[in-house]
């Protein structure tokens, strides 16, 4: 498959995508990458332009935005904790965008019939851990906006699911105040004695998305090694 990724990095960061096309491009695919808001509905739409120029069919959607405040709910320091445009903005750009990716790419014709859409759910969605509320947040509503998208998309044939991944070291993770102590648990709770990694969710996501999977729907599939079934 063809490539578009839509990324938001500064100027310290854009030598990993560069690499990252010209892997792509080494394997004999197009890139088309925009360094935008994905939550943005101007950007989102200025990507679909682009997109539809091209006569673009949208095989498969990955929805994978980690940006959200980490604060607490409750502290004896108002300044502290997190406020409503924090909430908001998390749960918008974390959960809802989801949605409005899905409505345009359908309304527009740029996916139909064998479409995949994926989005990046974690266990944190049903757990607890310091600061992280308003994610975890993020995550439950993630998953319920699949299950709703599975339900009306079924009958134009394409499928919606979430991958639940299992810790993995990524810059986002990195935020997580514990992320340490997240790791090291992790590692000793997972069945393989490791952490997921990045190469395991792509995988993954590849075998899934084969047309022999069009009865797979509106689920919560775990790539973790056995890391949740375990803790």
């Amino acid at each position: 498959m063809n490539i578009a990724g839509v990324h938001l990095d500064r100027k310290q960061t854009m030598p990993l995508v560069e690499q990252i096309k010209a892997d792509i491009e080494a394997e004999g695919a197009e890139t088309l990458f925009f360094n935008v808001n994905a939550a943005d509905a101007e950007k989102r739409a200025q990507v679909l332009d682009a997109l539809q120029e091209r006569g673009a069919n949208v095989r498969v959607l990955l929805h994978s935005i980690a940006f959200g405040t980490l604060k607490p709910y409750i502290t004896d320091q108002p300044e502290q904790r997190i406020n409503q445009s924090q909430m908001d903005m998390t749960l918008d750009v974390m959960a809802n965008s989801l949605v409005y990716w899905a409505q345009d790419l359908v309304a527009r014709g740029l996916m139909g019939e064998h479409g995949r859409i994926y989005a990046m759910t974690s266990s944190g969605g049903t757990r607890v851990v310091s600061s992280y509320g308003a994610v975890s947040a993020a995550k439950a509503a993630l998953e319920s906006h699949i299950r709703q998208l599975a339900l009306e998309l079924q009958p134009r044939g394409i499928t919606v699911n979430a991958i639940r991944a299992g810790v993995t070291d990524t810059p986002a993770l990195r935020k997580i105040p514990g992320a340490e102590t997240l790791l090291a648990e992790a590692t000793k709770r997972n069945p393989g004695k490791r952490l997921t990694t990045p190469d395991d969710v792509a995988k993954a996501i590849a075998a899934l998305a084969v047309p022999g999977t069009a009865w797979l729907t509106g689920n919560v599939i775990g790539v973790d090694g056995g890391e949740d079934i375990a803790g």
